[in-house]
C-alpha cells in the first residue's frame, strides 16, 4: 500500500479504512485483516497512559510506538500523529521531528489545525514527507475549544473548515481527516478537494473512516482517574466486538463495514 494507491482508492469510490495501532500484534492482526492505513495516534495518551488529553504524549512517545507498528506491518501503511509542541514553532524543528518518525517507520505524518499550519504542511510536503491535515475538532486544541464539541455547526465556522481544507489540499497534503464535523459539510469538502478525505464523527461520504481502537472493541471507559461509569462513548462510536467472536473477527467486521458504505450510519454523524 502506497499513498498513490490511497488516491486511486478514493478516485474509483473504494473506501479507505483506518484504524489507530500502537503495537506491532495489533499492527500483524490489522494487516491480516485488510486494515488499509494504521494509524500510531497521540490518542494513546488517553488510551494507554490514562490521561485526559492528548496534550502530554512526547515525540519519544510518538517514535517508540511508530517503531512498535512498523516491526508488526509489511504492507499497510503507517501514519503518525506529530505530537503537541512538537511542529507549531518553526518550520525547521516541524520538519526535523516529522523526519524523525518517517525514520521510525510512518510513512504520513499528520498535523492538525488549518490556517497558519498550511505553511508547516506545504514546507513539509516540499521536504519530501506525506502529510495528512486534521480539521475539525483537534484534539491537540481541546482546551481553546472548550472542551469535546462538534466544529462547523455555524455559517462562519463551516466557511472557515471548507477554507482549510481547499488551503490544505492546495498545499500538497496526501489526505485530510475531519473530526466531528456535520456530515453534509464533510461530504462537500469531499467534493471539491482533490486529496481523499477520512472522517470519525463525520459522516459517510468521507472516502474513508478511523476509529480508535479501544473504542471499536468497547474497552475505553475514560482517563484513569475517573469512574467508568460516568464514561459515555461519542456518537460516531461503534462497538464491533459484541457482534463478533475475537478481536480479529470486529477488526474484519469494521473494515467490511466501512468498505460496504454501512459504517458509519446516520446514527453515528452530526
Amino acid at each position: 500500500m502506497t499513498v498513490h494507491d490511497l488516491q486511486t482508492m478514493a478516485a474509483r469510490g473504494e473506501k479507505i479504512a483506518m484504524l489507530t495501532c500502537y503495537d506491532a500484534s495489533f499492527a500483524k492482526l490489522m494487516e491480516a485483516a485488510g486494515v488499509d492505513v494504521l494509524l500510531v495516534g497521540d490518542s494513546l495518551g488517553m488510551v494507554l497512559q490514562g490521561a485526559a488529553d492528548t496534550l502530554s504524549v512526547s515525540m519519544q512517545d510518538m517514535i517508540y510506538h511508530t517503531r512498535s507498528v512498523a516491526t508488526g506491518s509489511r504492507h499497510t501503511l503507517i501514519m503518525t500523529d506529530m505530537p503537541y509542541g512538537s511542529y507549531e514553532s518553526s518550520l525547521e524543528e516541524a520538519l526535523d521531528n516529522a523526519q524523525q518518525l518517517i525514520a521510525a517507520g510512518a510513512h504520513i505524518v499528520k498535523i492538525e489545525g488549518g490556517g497558519h499550519m498550511v505553511a508547516t504542511a506545504r514546507h513539509l510536503v516540499e521536504h519530501g514527507v506525506p502529510v495528512c491535515a486534521h480539521l475539525g475538532f483537534t484534539p491537540q486544541s481541546v482546551k481553546q475549544l472548550g472542551g469535546y464539541k462538534i466544529q462547523g455547526k455555524t455559517e462562519d465556522s463551516a466557511s472557515q473548515i471548507m477554507a482549510d481544507a481547499e488551503a490544505m489540499s492546495a498545499a500538497g497534503v496526501c489526505l485530510v481527516l475531519m473530526e466531528m464535523v456535520p456530515a453534509a459539510l464533510a461530504a462537500e469538502i469531499t467534493r471539491r478537494i482533490a486529496a481523499p478525505t477520512i472522517g470519525i464523527g463525520a459522516g459517510a461520504d468521507c472516502s474513508g473512516q478511523v476509529l480508535v481502537i479501544q473504542d471499536l472493541l468497547g474497552i475505553y471507559t475514560g482517563p484513569a482517574d475517573k469512574d467508568p461509569a460516568s464514561f459515555k462513548s461519542p456518537r460516531f462510536v461503534r462497538n464491533f466486538l459484541q457482534e463478533s467472536t475475537s478481536i480479529q473477527d470486529a477488526v474484519r467486521r469494521y473494515v467490511e463495514a466501512v468498505k460496504s458504505g454501512e459504517f458509519p450510519s446516520a446514527a453515528h454523524a452530526y
